[in-house]
């Protein structure tokens, strides 16, 4: 069985929540402002051809947008849904630790006394060094 990591830590994941998220988010703002800047200039009676037939394909895009955002975020939810039913390996426990007998091994070590060092006594046939 191959070890996948969870889904907390994978990329694409976050990736498509943040990528459907910011084009729910852009859509929604490109047809509500456009259809705000419509409603005025409609109202007023000052719309003009460019207003009114270029105003209603720029809406048409945001809601394209939106529904995009939407079922991308709809994906993820149904990605992190799935995620759950896969089949976890089990913790294989190789043996269990037995604390007290680790604290009785530390104990029962004779504690180990260190030597004093000896200094190296000079040769014999070394010649001492005469003061200058």
């Amino acid at each position: 069985m191959s070890t996948r990591p969870r889904l907390v830590r994978s990329i694409p994941f976050w990736g498509l929540l943040v990528v459907s998220l910011g084009t729910a988010a852009g859509g929604a703002y490109l047809l509500t402002s456009k259809l705000s800047s419509m409603t005025a200039v409609l109202t007023d009676n000052t719309a003009t051809a460019v207003d009114v037939y270029v105003g209603q394909s720029v809406a048409t895009a945001g809601t394209v947008l939106l529904g995009a955002g939407i079922v991308g975020v709809l994906l993820t939810l149904a990605i992190a849904a799935i995620a759950t039913l896969r089949p976890v390996a089990p913790v294989e426990v190789v043996e269990p630790i037995d604390w007290q007998s680790e604290t009785d091994a530390l104990d029962a070590e004779p504690a180990v006394d260190a030597e004093p060092a000896v200094e190296a006594e000079p040769a014999a046939d070394a010649e001492p060094v005469a003061a200058r």
